[in-house]
């Protein structure tokens, strides 16, 4: 499964794109409704920063930042490592390990944001693999 097209790991999923300066208040609001992690931050267009929910707590909630004012480019990461969707999503899982990271943002040729691949992704195609074994068992024990 990891060499499934990051294309096909995305497929249609909402991804929560906000301006560099917008208020990390409002974009931890636009996460929540999307059911995001992750926020790609944007100026004219193009990929400039990451912010996580990690990055909520850690560069704003633990350092007593007001969210309602601190505009999300103050707390974001600059400038992430990102992948193109035509990437096998083995490629973004080594990037998670190689950089530490749990999200990897997918770009198109013009640093335009796509998507974003999680590490939950990679959890989802174990259980997956899972269930199709316990099935697999299910079946040879009936036929046994």
């Amino acid at each position: 499964m990891p060499s499934r097209p990051i294309h096909q790991i995305l497929s249609d999923r909402p991804c929560v794109c906000v301006p560099a300066d917008t208020p990390v208040s409002e974009v931890a609001r636009q996460m929540l409704a999307a059911e995001r992690s992750a926020a790609l931050v944007t100026e004219h267009g193009v990929l400039t920063g990451i912010f996580t929910e990690r990055d909520a707590t850690f560069r704003v909630l633990a350092l007593g930042l007001d969210a309602e004012t601190t505009p999300v480019s103050a707390v974001m990461t600059h400038n992430p490592v990102t992948l193109t969707e035509d990437k096998p999503f083995g490629h973004a899982l080594h990037l998670m390990y190689e950089n530490v990271v749990r999200h990897v943002p997918i770009i198109d040729a013009g640093r335009r944001p796509v998507g974003v691949v999680t590490a939950r992704d990679a959890l989802q195609l174990d259980a997956l693999s899972f269930g199709a074994e316990l099935v697999r068992r299910e079946e040879i024990t009936v036929i046994l």
